[in-house]
């Protein structure tokens, strides 16, 4: 890949909210930005930098990462610094700690622009770019200050931001019923799975409320319609969302643009496997597994889910009868065993539980894997589905995770588990079954395959994904 010439060198602030599903692509789209010949400055605290990956030695020059000690919130727990580390409930202390950042962040670009950086802990020259992510509502009049021009990184895909809409739709049309947050937008002028089922409307509404932080999600999101936001930009593609960005580019008043959808370039570090022995066992049972007999089972880190949750899922999975990996992540705040008495006992030899970290890119592209039973996170999707093209089992949760459900059933790649429309709760039978209607020989299963196989081609097209990032740098050189 050419590097852009010296001369024409960018220096972008990456600044991601305070999660893996946010702070992951961030900086995958920041060592893209440095293979390109661009300098980036990635900022986050200091627990959250030191779990994220390790930057490679060939982009150490052009990547550095900066680290805000994030601020003291009565109630958040000690130590927790991103949304793994608490249960949904505390996520808006959360948010208001985030919101602490404003003063030295503020700092630091004053620092920049005064040039009197240090070369250890600031920028080192004024950014060209913040690209900064929905929460930051306070970086505007940083920003306007100093003149620097800012784009908002969305890691949802296009849909979400279809469905909440700019702020003067929204006083057109407002949605204060459960119906009317369950409805897709009238400003949507086309037919669309964007809508929600009723359990989810009841949560995606709590959004439009302010909250714990002293303002609203959305009130947040709106905030990129200030004039200093130059582009939106969405980890999406028009081939996984057909006709979205020329509407969201008309919604907004300004270029609604792709940054593609930052596929894993590679497999999983190896280190992995020479250092835990534990999960080299793991490999070795999957290499035993015929071809795609396996569906790997993971919830993501950002889905609540809860004891019961747990124990459920681990029931249907027993019911199917289908070989399986699952990397069971602890329920936030939940002590004590989480799985049902006797449960590994059962599925020993078909069935594989891990509690500790699984290397996700690695086990989707082992050849025993067939499919994936997902919260149907963008990031999980872009990992499963588009880069590897297994069939889904959709068990979504939270914000656009419904929204990207209801597409991919669609798109007949998977089956949705059902669940009671009025609590979200769901059965093991159900469980069961979908994971056998996926992993079961015939018809339904092999169609399932075959679209999501023909799926990758058009999206798992590296080429044309690295192209999307070609133009994003173009926008930013030409908006600068």
């Amino acid at each position: 890949m050419a590097e852009t010439k010296q001369e024409s060198s960018l220096h972008v602030v990456v600044f991601p909210w305070l999660a893996f599903g946010h702070m992951i692509p961030f900086l995958d789209l920041s060592k893209r930005l440095a293979q390109r010949g661009h300098d980036v400055t990635f900022v986050s605290t200091p627990r959250n930098a030191a779990r994220l990956a390790t930057i490679p030695p060939e982009l150490s020059a052009r990547i550095r990462v900066v680290m805000l000690e994030l601020p003291e919130v009565n109630g958040l727990p000690e130590g927790a610094e991103c949304t793994a580390d608490v249960p949904l409930e505390k996520v808006e202390l959360l948010k208001k700690a985030f919101d602490g950042l404003a003063a030295p962040f503020a700092g630091l670009v004053a620092e920049a622009c005064a040039g009197s950086s240090s070369d250890t802990a600031g920028f080192l020259r004024k950014p060209d770019w913040i690209v900064l992510d929905f929460a930051q509502n306070w970086i505007w009049p940083i920003a306007e200050e100093h003149k620097i021009e800012c784009a908002v990184l969305l890691i949802f895909p296009a849909a979400i931001l279809a469905y909440v809409g700019p702020k003067h739709e929204n006083e057109a049309h407002p949605r204060r019923t459960t119906e009317e947050f369950m409805a897709q937008p009238s400003w949507i002028p086309f037919p669309s799975t964007i809508s929600y089922r009723r359990h989810e409307a009841d949560a995606i509404a709590a959004i439009f409320r302010p909250n714990a932080s002293g303002v609203s999600d959305v009130d947040r999101f709106w905030q990129l319609q200030r004039p200093r936001c130059r582009l939106i930009i969405h980890r999406s593609c028009p081939e996984a969302e057909p006709r979205l960005f020329p509407l969201l580019t008309e919604l907004f008043g300004k270029p609604v643009v792709p940054a593609g959808l930052l596929l894993p370039n590679d497999i999983d570090n190896d280190s992995v496997l020479t250092t835990d022995q534990s999960f080299l066992g793991i490999m070795q049972w999957l290499d035993e597994q015929p071809r795609r007999s396996v569906i790997y089972v993971a919830l993501g880190s950002e889905a609540p889910v809860t004891a019961d949750h747990v124990r459920e899922l681990a029931h249907g999975l027993d019911l199917s009868g289908v070989r399986f990996l699952w990397a069971l992540r602890q329920p936030v705040g939940h002590v004590g065993a989480v799985l049902p008495d006797g449960f590994e006992a059962r599925v020993t030899g078909r069935g594989v539980v891990r509690a500790r970290w699984v290397p996700q890119v690695r086990v989707l592209a082992h050849g025993a894997v067939g499919a994936f039973l997902t919260h149907c996170g963008w990031g999980s999707t872009v990992e499963s589905l588009f880069r590897f093209g297994h069939p889904l089992v959709m068990l979504p949760f939270i914000t656009d995770q419904g929204l990207i459900a209801r597409e991919m059933t669609a798109r007949r790649v998977g089956v949705e588990v059902p669940r009671n429309d009025d609590d979200g709760s769901f059965r093991r039978d159900d469980v069961a079954a979908a994971v056998r209607r996926v992993m079961a020989e015939g018809e339904e299963s092999e169609a399932f395959e075959r679209n999501a196989r023909e799926l990758q081609k058009v999206l798992g097209d590296e080429v044309r994904q690295e192209q999307y990032v070609d133009e994003l740098v173009e926008y930013l050189q030409r908006y600068k």
